[in-house]
């Protein structure tokens, strides 16, 4: 009896937030506090505004943490695709941590066990400025040099913006994509710049695929054959290497140029069109022997099925900070069963989205690689306290056993060091949001 009273004494007391950017992207980190002293640690997706968590505050403030799937029904409403599920994906994972935290056992027991005691992840690399295929196929090895078993690039339109003739498109269209969007996204710091992200250059960048009129000329996939060809040189034929960002091209370019790549054995190709439009993966996937994918930016389980049941898809990518949190991802899992397609999970932000992906991958039993955006950044994983040193090894994560998501707290002095410029705060009280209201019912 007074355990049940302990249970149903433990409140919401607070939610705050820290920004932080360059370690490598943008992220935010939240805390959920509770009236017992267990801390919740949660994140809003990279690239995103703390404003979807914080909206969120009030309609949490003083409900028992431990009932997650009834604070998640409160909230998922306020949820959507992409970074505008950042908050109510945020919050579930918190809440799972106080859960995993306040009985004393990991977050993968609560979602009902573990499959595997280790996780594969795949290592996404970049290499900045014009280079060739050989540069970023080194670059490769040193990751396969590091004990990654598994690989991810860019390969796409961006390549071929400086290459003559490699490019058919609108008037003005390729000088335009020069001077706005390429500057969208510095890889340096792996962080979308907001400054470019108004007026023409947002026009620029969220036209879809289908629209920009913009397709890849004879010349363009001798080009990009040859780039992946002098990369296979350089790692091998054995490893997997998946492909993203080939840009807002024709369905057509897409499939040739998949065609082209087939015998470069290709782990996947990458959100090849906007993830709404089923038709046009279904015909890209018909006309290619390489497994197509996506799933990033969806938000909800149920929002995966179209693609699913039609067979658009070969591979789901699910982003943990976007679908809804851990509670979504098991529903996707009976998914991936029902309609035999794989899964990896999407993750580009701190160790806290990083260890409930892990969590995650270790209760499916679908899932292929988790992937990894840090492995040139050492400091990351003291961004937080309590992870093993031995965390990543050989190319896999180990899944650990300590409580919730197995971090014991935020590291301060790292955080500090790497507070988002002119979102500086460190968990500073935010009151202002306690008194948030409306009347939320979505229906009479």
């Amino acid at each position: 009896m007074m355990s049940n009273m302990k249970n149903q004494s433990i409140k919401i007391t607070d939610l705050r937030v820290v920004n932080i950017d360059g370690l490598p992207k943008h992220c935010i980190l939240l805390k959920i506090y509770t009236n017992q002293g267990i801390i919740g640690l949660g994140e809003v997706r990279d690239a995103s505004s703390a404003t979807y968590a914080l909206m969120l505050k009030s309609r949490i403030m003083g409900e028992n943490p431990l009932n997650v799937a009834k604070i998640f029904n409160r909230i998922k409403q306020f949820g959507g695709h992409s970074r505008q599920g950042g908050g109510v994906s945020g919050i579930e994972i918190a809440l799972w941590d106080i859960v995993g935290k306040y009985y004393g056992i990991p977050l993968y027991q609560l979602l009902g066990g573990k499959y595997r005691d280790k996780v594969r992840i795949y290592c996404d690399t970049d290499v900045d400025g014009k280079h060739t295929g050989h540069d970023m196929g080194k670059a490769l090895k040193k990751r396969m040099e590091m004990g990654f078993t598994f690989l991810k690039m860019d390969l796409g339109m961006d390549l071929l913006l400086d290459v003559e003739g490699a490019l058919n498109a609108p008037a003005g269209c390729i000088d335009e994509l020069k001077k706005y969007n390429m500057k969208a996204i510095t890889h340096q710091s792996g962080s979308i710049d907001k400054c470019l992200m108004y007026g023409k250059n947002y026009e620029i960048f969220t036209v879809p695929h289908y629209a920009t009129g913009i397709s890849i000329t004879q010349k363009g996939l001798d080009y990009l054959e040859n780039y992946v060809k002098e990369v296979r040189e350089e790692i091998g034929f054995e490893i997997p290497l998946a492909i993203d960002h080939m840009g807002h091209i024709s369905e057509g370019s897409v499939i040739a140029l998949a065609r082209r790549l087939e015998k470069y054995n290709i782990a996947w190709i990458e959100d090849v069109a906007p993830w709404m439009n089923t038709n046009i993966f279904k015909k890209i996937s018909e006309h290619t022997t390489i497994p197509v994918c996506t799933g990033e930016d969806i938000y909800l389980a149920k929002n995966f099925e179209p693609l699913m049941k039609d067979r658009a898809i070969s591979v789901v990518h699910p982003d943990v900070l976007t679908i809804g949190g851990a509670m979504e991802m098991k529903k996707l899992e009976g998914m991936c069963d029902r309609y035999g397609i794989a899964a990896a999970i999407h993750m580009a932000e701190s160790p806290i989205a990083f260890m409930a992906a892990v969590h995650i991958a270790a209760s499916m039993k679908n899932i292929m690689a988790i992937e990894f955006h840090s492995a040139d950044h050492p400091e990351w994983f003291s961004l937080v306290k309590g992870l093993p040193d031995a965390l990543i090894k050989d190319g896999y994560v180990q899944v650990p056993d300590a409580p919730g998501l197995g971090i014991e707290d935020i590291n301060d002095n790292t955080v500090k060091k790497y507070l988002h410029k002119e979102r500086c705060g460190f968990f500073e009280d935010t009151v202002e949001w306690n008194g948030e209201w409306a009347n939320d019912r979505e229906w009479s």
